[in-house]
Formats: C-alpha cells, structure tokens, sequence
C-alpha cells in the first residue's frame, strides 16, 4: 500500500484537510497532532452533520421526550483493537482527566466482566446450550477449507457458497452471525479474515467472555472526550460543511498525483480551498448509518433508499475520476440486504431489567448479546451496564436491540419488523421473553426509538479486487481515503480498529512517523490461541 521513497511533508507547513468527522477523521486528527507534530490550528474537519462521530453515537432524541438513543454498539477486544487502544491511552477520560480512555476502560471491564448465561433462546423461551456448537466433519471441513482459501481466489462469492444449509442451522453460526453481524449473502473472503482476527473468541462464543466494553455508549465514553481533547489542541472543526468534488492533477511522466482544490458546500453558500505544497486531504468515503431515520412508540422509521447523505456522493464523485478509487456502487447497490433496524428502550423503572436479571443471571452490563435464534425477526438484545448514557436522569433505564430479519414475519406481531412501530416491537421482544404479566406495565412506562439504516451491513457486501481504494492510492502524494469502505490488507471491517488503523496508516506514512504500528493480530500464529480454536471446533 505504501509508496516507495516518498518524501515526507512538512508537519510545520502542512494544513491537514479532513473531509468527514467520524472516528477515522477525527483519529487522523489526533494521530498528525501526537505523532506528526502537525499544528493542531493547520488541522480542518469537515463534518456535514452538526455533530461529531459519525456512526459512534448516543445521547437523547428529539423524537420523544424522556428518550435516549443509540443506532449501535461495539464489542471491543483486547487482542484485536491495538490501534484503537494505541489512540485512546493517550485521549484523557472526560469524569477523570488524570487518567486515560483507556484506563477507564480497563478499570471498568474489571469491575463488569462479560459472561452470557442466555446466550441463545428458543421459541418456547428456553435458554439453550450455547457450549454445543453443533459442528459436524463436514462443517469443520467446510470452515477448514475457507481458512486455506487465498482471497483472490474467493473472490465475491457469498457465505452460503461455502457452506451446506446445515451449517447454518448450527449453535456456532447463531452465536458468530450475530455477534459479528453476518448475514448468509455476505463476502466469504470477509468472513475468512474474521475467523483469522477473532480465532481467539472461538473458545468463549457462548459467553462472549473475551468482549470488554466502554463505561457509556461510545459516543459519551469515546466520541466526547476525544473531540474535547482535539478542540483544546485548537483543531478547527467545521459543521456543516462537506466535501462535493475535488480536482486532481497526473504527472504524466512520474504518474505523481496530487490533490490540488476541494468544493466544499457550507451552510452559507459554498467555496473552493486550493492546496499548497504540503498540504493533506483526507476523505472518509461511504457510511454505515448514511441516511438514518427515526421512529418512536407509534410510528415507523422511514426507509431512505436514495442516496441524500453525502459519504456516499462524494465516492460516487472521486471514483469517476481514477479506476483505484473503488467502484462504491458495490456496496450501496443493494439496500433490501444491507438494511437494518435497531431500537432503544427507554424505560421509566427498572421492572423488565429485573425480570430479565431473574431470567438470566446476568446483571447489566455482564451478558452481552441475547438472541431469539427461532424468532421471526431473529431478535438480539444486550442490556448494557447502567446508565448507558452519560445525561441519563437517575431512575430511568436503557437496552438495545435489533432485528436481522426486518422483513420476515413476526412471531406474535404479525408484520415485518419493518413496517411495526416502537410499541409493536416492544410487544414483540416482551412475547419472546414470556413476560406477558408485565407487558401492559412496560408499554406504559417505555419510549421506543427505532432507528432504520439503509446501509448498516453494506461493508459486508461480496467484492472483488479494486471496489475498495487504497488508503493511499498509487503515486498519490497529498491525498488519502479512510473509513469502513478502504482497502487495508488482512484487517476487517465493521470494526472502530478498522477506521483508526487506517487512520494512522495514512498519517504515519505522508509525514514520514518513524513509530511503530501495531501488527494485525493473528490468533493463528499462537499455537495455544490455535489449538484452543481447535479443540473447540472438534469439541
């Protein structure tokens, strides 16, 4: 990915252009000021929302009073996340500056450790035994030659290609599809790289025990304080603004390029930056949560299916321009499969959380992901250690949760999770608990947000070579692409780690940072992490 020779610019001179301000952005940020010495003042964030962080949200809606909500959640790891707890060890926590984000986040995974009682549910409101994987030879066979596969020979081919319809009726592919968020159609060669990057999971699926967790939501427990921090360093961040077009100029003997103007749109009109000599543009392309909508207790969320947001626009508009800057139409293209809905409860007591902690053992915080792997809707919800928020008032509680199959028919609410309103799918989750003496209670005292994301699970789309740009394009020499939708060898998506080692690729490489980047960790290459994977596929 790196280019040969490069001369380093000038950390002093340069103005760090960041087109996006989501976590990648907001990392390339923190990483030029840290480590490239870049004058935080030289450095601009671009963000055409009015609000940092991109996917990595959280915090009350304006669709109902007394309601918080958040689209997402991540399950970190120690092993997995180098470059993300590289970034936080030096951003202070926002309750207790004298130590970092990711002291607390470790003082906190201490104190609430991860482990699933209820992992898996059936229809008559059985725990399952989630230890039994139900592997047989031939899915071992199965998995054993997607590991040996070379990428370029998967090419896009679907999971379900790989894979008998038994597999995916195992214990193992309930937990990992849902822990991961895979769906039967997504790219097999993603999935390889996931089982190379979490192998060390394989032995603790059922409990999610190796999950550690952020205090808060992440915007509250990362978000926040790393946008504090890069405001104090005197980053000028700029709301409202996004990026529409950008010109590039070929050397045509050197096949140098160089990113010499951006048109930028702003809430007041628009306006055209040109480029200096060591100047950097950095552009997040695609997004996740692009064209978001919202429901509440007696609506439905809207489904966007035209691009509005401009994460997208902007690719759609680079990549006309050079054949590496990827092909994003592979990944939006088809938002019947990538769509998703998620929604948070809101809860004015703690009636469910006590029932559910009776049903499960699990305080808040300790039991991770909760899947109905019979339902209709194949319902998932974690509850969260409390508050979950950090403006949460005192007596008000939160869980999230999620359909994967939004079309299908629900089990008691008999309509696609897609089209039911908030109470429809709180009726919904209250029958797959076998709660009905308390449903009455609960629809009273709950505000449900919906959220509907077009493009949640599009970074999983089956690809090939080139739909995804380098994070620094051949021969470029002041320009670099970040976010969910680049191409970094070996690492994988729908990962905060993802977005921050991109970031500090991208950086470290055009200043010339003479620091060490944290490897792509392969439990493979560990003969305990492996034969522990091992015995628990053949177990």
């Amino acid at each position: 990915m790196q280019n040969k020779k490069r001369t380093p610019l000038d950390a002093q001179q340069s103005h760090l252009w960041i087109i996006g301000g989501g976590i990648a952005g907001m990392a390339a940020a923190a990483f030029a000021i840290r480590d490239a010495k870049v004058p935080a003042k030289n450095i601009h964030i671009l963000e055409e929302l009015d609000i940092s962080g991109g996917s990595m949200d959280g915090g009350q809606t304006p669709h109902a009073a007394q309601a918080w909500v958040t689209r997402g959640g991540r399950m970190l790891t120690d092993e997995t996340y180098l470059c993300l707890w590289d970034l936080f060890s030096s951003i202070p926590s926002l309750e207790n500056p004298d130590i970092s984000v990711r002291e607390e986040c470790r003082e906190f995974n201490e104190k609430v450790k991860t482990h699933a009682n209820a992992r898996l549910i059936d229809a008559e409101h059985v725990i399952a035994d989630a230890a039994k994987l139900g592997l047989n030879t031939l899915h071992r066979a199965q998995m054993l030659r997607l590991l040996a596969s070379k990428e370029e020979k998967i090419g896009s081919r679907r999971i379900d290609e790989f894979f008998d319809e038994a597999f995916f009726e195992t214990n193992f592919w309930r937990m990992w599809r849902t822990t991961f968020a895979f769906q039967n159609w997504h790219s097999a060669a993603e999935l390889r790289r996931y089982f190379l990057r979490f192998i060390q999971e394989l032995p603790r699926i059922h409990t999610l025990a190796g999950v550690k967790r952020t205090k808060y939501n992440q915007y509250d427990s990362m978000i926040l304080p790393l946008q504090r921090w890069l405001v104090a360093q005197g980053v000028d961040v700029r709301f409202g603004h996004y990026v529409t077009d950008a010109d590039f100029i070929t050397n045509a003997e050197t096949q140098e390029r160089h990113a010499s103007r951006l048109y930028v749109q702003l809430p007041e009109g628009s306006e055209q930056i040109n480029l200096k000599a060591n100047d950097l543009a950095i552009f997040t392309l695609g997004s996740i949560t692009a064209d978001s909508r919202y429901g509440g207790n007696h609506d439905v969320p809207a489904l966007v299916r035209h691009r509005e947001d401009h994460g997208w626009t902007i690719w759609e508009t680079l990549a006309q321009k050079a054949p590496d800057f990827g092909r994003p139409m592979t990944f939006y293209g088809n938002v019947d499969e990538h769509k998703w809905e998620s929604f948070t409860l809101t809860m004015k007591d703690d009636v469910l959380l006590k029932r559910i902690i009776d049903y499960t053992g699990n305080e808040p915080g300790t039991g991770a992901l909760m899947t109905w792997y019979e339902s209709g809707w194949h319902l998932s919800i974690v509850v969260p250690a409390q508050p979950h928020f950090a403006d949460l008032p005192e007596g008000l509680y939160t869980l999230w949760g999620y359909g994967f199959q939004i079309d299908h028919m629900g089990d008691y609410i008999k309509k696609p999770m897609s089209e039911a309103t908030g109470q429809e799918i709180l009726t919904e989750l209250i029958k797959q608990l076998g709660f009905d003496d308390i449903l009455d209670h609960v629809l009273a005292t709950t505000n449900v947000t919906t959220a509907m994301m077009p493009y949640a699970s599009a970074l999983f789309a089956c690809r090939k070579p080139g739909d995804r740009p380098q994070v620094i394009p051949q021969g470029s020499q002041n320009f670099a692409f970040l976010g969910q939708f680049v191409e970094i060898e070996d690492d994988v998506v729908f990962t905060v780690e993802y977005s921050v080692r991109g970031a500090m690729l991208a950086i470290y490489e055009f200043f010339g940072v003479e620091r060490e980047i944290p490897e792509i960790y392969n439990g493979l290459l560990d003969p305990k992490v492996g034969l522990k994977a091992l015995e628990t596929v053949f177990h």
